[in-house]
């Protein structure tokens, strides 16, 4: 978000290739780096222990994006228990993006890469509903574009890791014809917000106070996946626990 240059800047901002150089730069990406080959920085990185994979993809949801819909006053709102006023409005047209064409066609290849989980962070939320602020669903065909594409590759064991929003909650979407998709959502080791929007979705959180998350993975038969959130005060604020099973295509 913010260290792209500017807050919920899109592919327009102008100043996006410094802000890549200095991405680069501070993160120490070697000279021979997959980023230094294509615009943006979307990557994949693997964590092995023993024979078992976990394939984190870093998605770029900033580089190609579409600027978001501004709300303006006497805009209908979806539901009537807004209590604060939506900034931004969903896309309704088709050729709106938030990949680009490019980082879709890698995403494709990269989910048919074998893997026993995949890690798919996203620096903005994706399995939360609309709630007028910067997220997937303000892109509502490439969130549902994103769904067609894990059943497509049947790509077992996606999980959302995501940001932003200066609290935490898990989301679970369901998907006629796919597993659960879980967003785990960690936003605010050093602020705070004054509230949590609107989310159908939510099944634990939010928490407020400045925190983390902690992904546990324990390579058993069925593996077990825990997720954390820990706030500032050492306090396992949520603790939610599947099994790999549930990940997987029936």
């Amino acid at each position: 978000d913010h260290d792209f240059g500017r807050n919920d800047a899109g592919k327009w901002y102008p100043y996006k290739e410094e802000s890549k150089n200095i991405f680069m730069q501070f993160f120490k990406e070697p000279d021979t780096s997959e980023r230094r080959k294509h615009e943006g920085i979307y990557k994949t990185e693997y964590i092995k222990q023993g024979d078992k994979t976990v394939q984190v993809i870093l998605l770029d949801v900033r580089s190609f994006r579409n600027d978001l819909l501004l709300y303006k006053k006497g805009d209908s709102l979806p539901r009537k228990e807004y209590f604060y006023t939506p900034d931004y409005k969903p896309h309704t047209s088709a050729d709106s993006t938030l990949l680009g064409e490019a980082q879709w066609k890698w995403l494709e290849q990269e989910l048919k890469k074998p893997a026993d989980l995949r890690l798919i962070c996203s620096g903005s939320q994706f399995g939360i509903e609309y709630n007028g602020y910067e997220a997937w669903a303000n892109f509502p065909h490439e969130q549902k574009k994103m769904l067609e594409l894990i059943k497509s590759t049947r790509a077992n064991g996606v999980l959302f890791l995501t940001g932003d929003v200066h609290y935490a909650e898990i989301s679970r979407l369901d998907e006629p014809g796919l597993y659960p998709i879980y967003d785990i959502t960690a936003s605010g080791i050093t602020s705070t917000w004054d509230f949590a929007t609107l989310n159908k979705n939510r099944i634990e959180g939010p928490v407020m106070d400045n925190h983390f998350g902690l992904l546990t993975i324990t390579w058993v038969k069925d593996p077990v996946i825990r997720m954390e959130i820990i706030d500032k005060y050492n306090n396992s604020r949520i603790e939610y626990t599947i099994n790999g099973s549930q990940l997987m295509f029936k």
